[in-house]
């Protein structure tokens, strides 16, 4: 069975015809954007797990799934994934991760 990467995950100018490079890409990128997504899953259930006990560090939780969505946005970017809503939605974000989204913090 031989495996044909979607057009967005080839480089520009190899539209019509896949090298064993551009194999080896995709297959990166798609390990990577698995990687993050794992990661943003991990900080989500952790964050939950946490939100319903009195001294549970709360903002370090929401600061730490922010930038595991973060990154997760980027992988996505790079994968050729511009909808983010989707994202937003099939990992049931909260809303005060997203707004932190994007912020660094400096301790």
């Amino acid at each position: 069975m031989s495996f044909k990467p979607p057009a967005s995950l080839l480089s520009p100018g190899l539209r019509d015809s896949v090298t064993p490079l551009d194999l080896e890409l995709a297959s990166e990128k798609a390990d990577a954007l698995g990687r993050a997504g794992r990661k943003t899953e991990d900080a989500l259930k952790t964050l939950a797990g946490a939100r319903g006990l009195d001294e549970a560090p709360i903002e370090a939780l929401l600061y730490a799934a922010a930038d595991a969505v973060f990154g997760l946005m980027v992988q996505r970017e790079l994968c050729g994934l511009r909808n983010q809503g989707d994202m937003i939605r099939r990992y049931a974000i909260p809303a005060d991760v997203m707004s932190r989204v994007g912020i660094v913090r400096r301790d």
